[in-house]
């Protein structure tokens, strides 16, 4: 058998022989190995836990224009966004790099020489190799590279996640700063109406100068508050305007009411969470990504072969060569092994070991924090619902009080001590509501967070399939 008939003989026995690589390790041993202490509930402990599908796009459940369009903004203009999209592109670069080796490698050279060069050499060739993947290194090494890709791709869709429900935070905030700044200009109107009537009091003479310094006293407070609060609001918009990617452009303004409270949140199962978020997603993908690296480690100390293939044609004004000016074409082989490199292939192994552990321990921070999140922000949420209705009653009970107040005052059966003080109270009261209202919208955005509903979400990456091994090291081939 000729020499070319051998080594295409030998290419065939490698394509139907090859090293197949081993199987990922499904979902379900990732998780026993990440959370080996956790026992997924059937149900949320949290109360106000409501069955049903997770929805995407959940800003529209607060039936708020402003709030939509201020998300849809973001997602287009935020500058951690556009961060995050540059990285998908390059780890789409990076995959398609990994994946290059898979095929034959060509590449053309030419010369051209005159009598005046020396030799008079001119010619061109066509060179082609190609590594025989006996192993499974090159193959281990694209498929590293697509599943990096798609853990980019889910941290992409992840921080779109992020951002929306950080826009709809912040602009929570700033309509709580608004609100709160319209309670502070009451109070300071409800406290120059005190003054006035201490001073009436003192003018007609009931009063005395002591309710007036302390009407006075209680009105500069209130003014001082008002400006806090006003400057509040003012950070609050520029907050916004970061994350909408448009500063110093500005804000004209935020509504003035908080959106209406929506109806129960789909709460879906507890086991559905760590394969819907992206988060999580992003984290099975690195626990893939790794275990093929570790393949590829292995499959590095073993020989590589190559096949190479060439046609040259070569001519000379000085020299007279054989066949000169002809096609001569050749195909052959090349076979290297290691032997000894001061333990650095094995050192490789263990490094891509090790990096494999810290894949699947972070993806169990990862699922043990999703898990946190949905319970706090269910729980935090019911508590608010219920503070709220405890401080609708506490600000109707103060403000009723106050009125009785300021009549004893001016009949003058009270003093203004006692107004005072319950200008305070109503103050603090109607303070602590509308936290608590903004509290309750809060927590329904982290809720839907938390639960990974997502903004236009690109393909989630298919489960790994396949047996389970052991994943903290795959068998070498």
């Amino acid at each position: 058998m000729s020499r070319s008939r051998i080594v295409v003989a030998l290419a065939a026995g490698t394509l139907a022989g090859g090293c197949a690589l081993a199987p990922l390790p499904q979902r379900d041993a990732i998780q026993r190995e990440a959370l080996p202490h956790v026992e997924v509930p059937a149900a949320w402990q949290g109360v106000g836990a409501a069955p049903g599908a997770v929805a995407d796009n959940w800003t529209a459940t607060f039936g708020d224009a402003e709030l939509d369009a201020l998300v849809r903004e973001a997602l287009v203009y935020n500058a951690d966004l556009v961060l995050a999209a540059g990285r998908v592109e390059q780890a789409a670069a990076y995959a398609k790099l990994a994946g290059s080796t898979l095929y034959p490698a060509v590449n053309l050279g030419a010369r051209g020489g005159t009598k005046d060069s020396g030799d008079g050499l001119s010619g061109f060739g066509l060179f082609v190799s190609w590594e025989l993947d006996l192993w499974g290194r090159v193959r281990a090494e694209a498929e590293a590279g697509r599943y990096q890709y798609e853990s980019v791709l889910a941290d992409s869709d992840y921080a779109r996640q992020s951002i929306a429900a950080l826009v709809a935070r912040s602009w929570l905030l700033a309509v709580e700063a608004r609100l709160q700044r319209a309670i502070a200009a009451d109070i300071v109107k409800l406290s120059e109406r005190s003054l006035g009537l201490a001073r009436d009091r003192l003018r007609v003479g009931p009063g005395d100068e002591y309710d007036v310094a302390l009407a006075q006293a209680n009105l500069d407070t209130a003014r001082d508050s008002a400006r806090q609060l006003a400057l509040a609001h003012e950070q609050a918009l520029r907050a916004l305007e970061m994350l909408l990617g448009r500063y110093p452009a500005g804000v004209a303004g935020v509504t003035a009411s908080l959106p209406a409270m929506p109806g129960a949140v789909p709460a879906g199962l507890p086991s559905e969470l760590l394969e819907r978020r992206a988060d999580v997603v992003a984290a099975e993908r690195r626990v893939a990504a790794a275990f093929r690296r570790v393949e590829e480690a292995k499959a590095a100390r073993l020989p590589k072969i190559a096949l190479t293939a060439s046609a040259t044609s070569l001519s000379s004004d000085i020299f007279v060569l054989k066949s000169s000016g002809d096609l001569v074409a050749s195909i052959g082989a090349n076979l290297a092994a290691p032997i000894f490199n001061g333990y650095a292939l094995q050192a490789q192994v263990e490094i891509r070991t090790a990096e494999q552990k810290l894949a699947v321990a972070e993806y169990g921070r990862v699922g043990q924090r999703a898990f946190s999140e949905v319970e706090a922000a269910l729980s935090s949420g019911f508590a608010a619902d219920e503070r709220a209705r405890i401080l609708e009653r506490a600000v109707a009970s103060n403000a009723r009080a106050l009125e009785l107040a300021q009549i004893r005052y001016k009949v003058g059966s009270g003093d203004l001590r006692a107004v005072t003080q319950q200008t305070i109270a109503l103050s603090v009261a109607r303070t602590s509501l509308l936290r608590a209202e903004a509290e309750r919208r809060m927590q329904r955005v982290n809720l839907h967070a938390a639960l990974g509903g997502g903004f236009a979400p690109s393909p989630q990456p298919a489960a790994a399939a396949g047996a389970a091994p052991t994943i903290a090291g795959a068998k070498a081939p």
